[in-house]
């Protein structure tokens, strides 16, 4: 029988007995809690259990109860700060830089935000008003315009109400018909992509239940019979990588393959002679090792990413090599990474590429990092993993994947056309014919953005890049000679859909047409679009990392503060306009592995040493270094940058947080709650609170 958990005996007694217990915690509103031990004379010895039990009880009741208070004490400093924090960043300009775009780029959306919210202000203090004086009606009546001629001029209580009435018979006859037709276009999108969705992890549960892998040749190298290596190209691009370069070289030198069957090229697009000067030395260390390492650099940096690879593989050894691997400077191959995907290329001539899934080291670093690992986990194992078993299609990662040199020269090599060009390639090859094989089981570690402005900079690049890439190659898909299926996939599932459609129907619908039905309610959304399915979506987000489960909230709601980006980025690539080829490199921290938290703060406050070099340097590299060393010893410590305020996020979370406070007037719980929160999330990513931490 359970024991009984009632303290009414031990409260009842006037008699004290036993060794008293104080406990002091931290919180000054508790300071001191005094608890009577146990009276033994009362209770039987059979009952000591009971006690104990109950005692427990207390304990963790009380121990709940102060992490509870903790926790509530936490998120109002953090309330109460947010004020001061705007304050500092809008009024005063401390510690902030304003965003240090283009100005004429996305001008024209944050035009529109601005004229949305100043619209959107003077609505909500008509109807303050209305409320006020009992003009408005909780339920809108879509026939209500009708019954306003017949009211007799007795009944209108002045201009004001004249006005009022005038628009409520305004919004319902002009404004909500178009924005009901609106809503309901992008609430079939929103169904359309959300089954999309659903059916790919359908797909990947299918692939885990059957077990499905591509299968390459079975365990060549333990064989009796002896493997021939064949030729291999490691190629790593790279540009200004100061914080990653040397792991990157050295991940790619320990690659376990016969030395005289692999040659590394290092690309190096750098414009900084230190830089410069750096890389060169690391290839000479490993050199003198005896790795097959050559060291390319190009005074011009053209086409980006694209000219450096294409300037590459025109060089005249490159035709005695069969198979290339690419990895960008951030990433860190396993020993044994060409042993597990080389093999898939042997009795398989029609396979042109084999991707290897990222694994992240930074993955825990902060927020920001936790979100983009819920992203990009359900792109690699759920879409590339489905589309590569059922539709042997996926967009080439530019990185941590081998190429049939053969594939490549066939599909027209690398152009300068767009900033995703291992997209392109991808492709070009698929129209070509060539095969691509997904390995989710082979992973290769990199970082992910930790700064809210490289994470943006980033997303701008490849959702602009798509669009442009549609505009380049749609000619091309519908005059190819693959099949009719494989065109529609094509079209309008990767491009249209996934590309386009996603970031359209995200900000439309969840940053114009749901903040504008709190000001015309005639036109409303249902709930199920606001809640319900956002957040089943969410969940089969989650999915391919549980871990995540806790942010899943936080995921929403920066997956629809993204869509601002993304939607802006889309449009620029559409229709071809200033920033739709424009490449910033991504900022790294140089994490090693997961453990390795310090690595970054130790880089920054190295400094280059000469005996370092010493070994296999030209007594002109030593000049030059000696100098570069006095350089970094009397130039000052460099300032930790300032965060940035983004005009557009600031403007759409004013204009939420507006709508949020009209949605009271309605009584519209779940709105609210989702306008609140949503401008919120606004309001942090538009002050740069996530991601790094304030200088």
């Amino acid at each position: 029988m359970a024991p009984r958990l009632d303290f009414s005996g031990w409260w009842a007694k006037d008699k004290r007995k036993g060794t008293p217990v104080v406990v002091t915690m931290e919180n000054p509103n508790y300071s001191v809690l005094e608890i009577d031990g146990l009276d033994t004379e009362a209770f039987p010895s059979m009952d000591k259990d009971r006690g104990k039990n109950a005692k427990q009880f207390t304990w963790v009741l009380l121990l709940k109860a102060h992490y509870a208070v903790g926790c509530i004490s936490s998120v109002a400093a953090m309330l109460w700060a947010l004020p001061g924090v705007v304050k500092r960043r809008l009024v005063f300009r401390q510690a902030a830089a304003t965003q240090s775009d283009d100005p004429d780029k996305g001008h024209l959306m944050l035009r529109f935000i601005r004229g949305f919210l100043l619209f959107s202000l003077v609505a909500l203090a008509f109807e303050l008003v209305a409320y006020r004086n009992g003009w408005h009606f909780k339920k809108p009546n879509l026939r209500l315009p009708q019954s306003l001629h017949i009211l007799e001029a007795t009944e209108i209580q002045g201009w004001m109400h004249s006005a009022y009435l005038s628009w409520l018979s305004f919004r319902a006859d002009y404004i909500a018909y178009p924005i009901q037709l609106l809503s309901y276009m992008c609430i079939i999108l929103f169904v359309i992509q959300s089954a999309d969705k659903l059916i790919l992890c359908l797909g990947c549960f299918w692939i885990k239940f059957k077990k499905i892998k591509p299968r390459g040749e079975s365990d060549p190298f333990n064989s009796g019979s002896e493997y021939i290596y064949p030729m291999v190209l490691v190629q790593i691009p790279m540009c200004n990588e100061r914080e990653v370069y040397e792991q990157s070289i050295s991940s790619a030198c320990q690659i376990d393959w016969p030395k005289d069957r692999l040659l590394i090229q290092v690309l190096d697009d750098s414009d900084d002679e230190t830089i410069q000067l750096l890389i060169s030395t690391e290839v000479s260390k490993w050199s003198q090792r005896g790795v097959n390492i050559v060291y390319r650099h190009r005074l011009v940096r053209t086409g980006y990413k694209a000219g450096n690879l294409k300037s590459a593989m025109s060089c005249d050894y490159v035709k005695d090599y069969e198979f290339v691997a690419i990895f960008d400077a951030d990433f860190q191959p396993n020993p044994d990474f060409l042993k597990l995907t080389i093999p898939h290329f042997k009795g398989n001539p029609e396979l042109g590429l084999v991707q290897a899934r990222w694994s992240f080291v930074n993955k825990n670093e902060n927020l920001l990092t936790r979100l983009q690992n819920i992203n990009l986990c359900f792109h690699f194992e759920v879409e590339q993993q489905v589309n590569g078993v059922f539709w042997n299609f996926f967009g080439f990662n530019g990185t941590a994947g081998v190429w049939r040199i053969k594939a490549l020269e066939d599909s027209g090599g690398w152009l300068e056309r767009t900033t995703v060009e291992d997209m392109d390639i991808a492709v070009r090859a698929h129209l070509h014919g060539w095969k691509f094989i997904f390995l989710n089981d082979v992973k290769v570690l990199c970082e992910v953005p930790e700064s809210y402005e490289a994470y943006r900079k980033q997303q701008h690049r490849w959702h602009s890049g798509p669009m442009h890439l549609f505009r380049l190659c749609l000619p091309a898909i519908i005059t190819s000679k693959i099949s009719l299926w494989k065109k529609a996939n094509l079209i309008l599932l990767f491009f249209l859909l996934r590309k386009l459609i996603l970031p359209f129907y995200s900000f439309t619908l969840f940053c114009v047409i749901l903040p504008l039905t709190m000001f015309v309610p005639e036109a409303e959304l249902p709930v199920w679009v606001i809640c319900y399915v956002p957040v089943i979506m969410s969940f089969l987000n989650i999915l391919p990392a549980l871990r995540s489960f806790p942010f899943i909230v936080p995921y929403l709601l920066f997956e629809n503060t993204m869509s601002v980006t993304k939607f802006n980025a889309m449009v620029s690539g559409l229709f071809k306009l200033g920033s739709s080829y424009e490449w910033v490199v991504t900022k790294k921290a140089g994490r090693s592995s997961e453990s390795d938290l310090l690595t970054a703060a130790e880089r920054e406050a190295k400094i280059v040493s000469v005996p370092l070099f010493h070994k296999g340097a030209s007594v002109s590299e030593l000049s030059e270094l000696n100098r570069l060393k006095e350089q970094h010893e009397k130039a000052p410590s460099p300032a930790r940058k300032a965060n940035k305020i983004y005009k557009k996020e600031l403007a759409l979370s004013l204009l939420l947080l507006t709508a949020a406070a009209r949605s009271l007037l309605s009584a519209q719980g779940i709105h609210f709650y989702f306008l609140l929160f949503q401008g919120m999330s606004f309001l942090l990513v538009g002050l740069d609170l996530i991601g790094e931490q304030m200088s």
